[in-house]
């Protein structure tokens, strides 16, 4: 019984640390390999300012498609098949974006990477609310969200600045990554057992109609104001960080300190991740946390129309520090939820992905197209959209974690 027990935990923190890797190799580091190699691409291809969010926005069009179907397929298969299946097809097409002639072919590279990659958000946080429970859920989501902060950091860090001149440009490097990603469906082929097998059938007897499903969580009210709220929040940082390095850029910033900027927002979030959950966790409350934290976002965005020269460190940190422990905690906050449960748990989280994908699709090319008037607009935009989720979050009536 002993063995037993002590197999089954080891399975699930070898699961929850694969899944902390995968999303930073496969999703984060090729998705924000895009935003800092978007200086070069523009050149390449002689785009607008306006055009260039459009391509670091647009990937997020197909989550909204792709996001019930994920989760609809992770119930019935279970999360490591699809994860299998996600990295190569995520790896498969994040390669495909070196391959891109001109912007048209770009941008369908990019809406098929958006397309698959909800398939590996969704199987991670599936295994975990199958794992973790209570006093465990928060830290479960905040490693998986440490691994997208990770990739986040890598990814902004040294693909523009190292990755890209070394191996001969950005269409190399959009090629490198896809390889890695390709290769990363090994270790979660060895992987012992299936995390969610059990379960997965029992969410089968319970839910056959994929309708079904979706009918019960969009009646839950929780669930409409925290999606609501990732909405926002996620489609100010998207926004936040594509922007960043042409501003700098066009501000006279060198290339290399313009990246190192970026990533320390990044590098903020990654290590500010586990203490906010594992807070969260230990106090037996979220809102609390979220609401001063999310503040903080905005304020750190809204002074990029303030400040200029060094101190921009101080706000991007101040921007950056909750990012990614945030999303963890809403993603918390959803599996908690009253009428969710592990019944609804792949599409409660679906229905999230969907709000931050339309965020994160629709904040990007509205807030660069404010830079027509004057660059420090779209701070302002980006700024008062995380001053609205702070708004919509306050609705929210928070389930005790235990």
């Amino acid at each position: 019984m002993n063995k037993t027990h002590h197999k089954s935990t080891s399975n699930r923190w070898l699961f929850l640390i694969l899944g902390g890797l995968t999303n930073a190799i496969v999703v984060a580091l090729q998705t924000m390999s895009l935003s800092v190699l978007l200086p070069e691409i523009t050149v390449d291809f002689n785009l607008t300012v306006t055009q260039a969010g459009i391509l670091w926005g647009i990937g997020s069009l197909p989550m909204v498609f792709s996001s019930f179907l994920a989760g609809t397929l992770i119930d019935k298969f279970g999360g490591k098949r699809i994860l299998i299946a996600s990295c190569f097809l995520l790896g498969l097409v994040g390669a495909l974006r070196g391959l891109s002639t001109n912007y048209t072919i770009l941008m369908i590279a990019i809406l098929l990477f958006g397309f698959f990659a909800p398939f590996i958000n969704i199987g991670n946080i599936k295994i975990a609310g199958n794992w973790f429970k209570n006093q465990e859920l928060g830290i479960a989501n905040g490693v998986l969200a440490l691994g997208m902060a990770l990739g986040f950091f890598v990814g902004s860090m040294i693909s523009a600045s190292y990755i890209s001149p070394w191996i001969g440009g950005w269409r190399n490097t959009f090629l490198l990554y896809g390889l890695i990603s390709i290769v990363f469906m090994i270790p979660w082929f060895f992987a012992p057992g299936k995390s969610d097998s059990k379960k997965s059938s029992q969410s089968e007897v319970k839910n056959p109609s994929w309708w079904e499903n979706i009918n019960q969580v969009v009646r839950i009210k929780n669930i409409l104001l925290l999606g609501l709220t990732i909405f926002c929040i996620n489609g100010a940082v998207q926004g936040f960080l594509g922007y960043i390095p042409l501003h700098l850029r066009n501000l006279g910033w060198l290339e290399t300190t313009a990246d190192s900027l970026a990533a320390s927002f990044h590098l903020a979030s990654m290590l500010f991740v586990i203490p906010l959950t594992l807070l969260s966790d230990k106090l037996g409350v979220r809102k609390k946390i979220l609401l001063p934290t999310i503040l903080l976002i905005s304020m750190g965005i809204g002074s990029f129309t303030i400040f200029k020269g060094g101190i921009l460190w101080l706000a991007v940190l101040t921007a950056g520090f909750a990012r990614d422990g945030i999303m963890a905690i809403l993603f918390t906050m959803t599996l908690e939820t009253k009428g969710v449960g592990e019944t609804y748990a792949g599409t409660a989280s679906s229905f999230m992905v969907v709000f931050a994908s339309l965020g994160g699709l629709i904040s990007p090319p509205i807030g660069n197209s404010f830079a027509n008037l004057t660059p420090y607009i779209p701070f302002i935009f980006w700024a008062v959209l995380c001053f609205i989720a702070v708004i919509t979050l306050t609705g929210v009536k928070e389930n005790k974690a235990y």
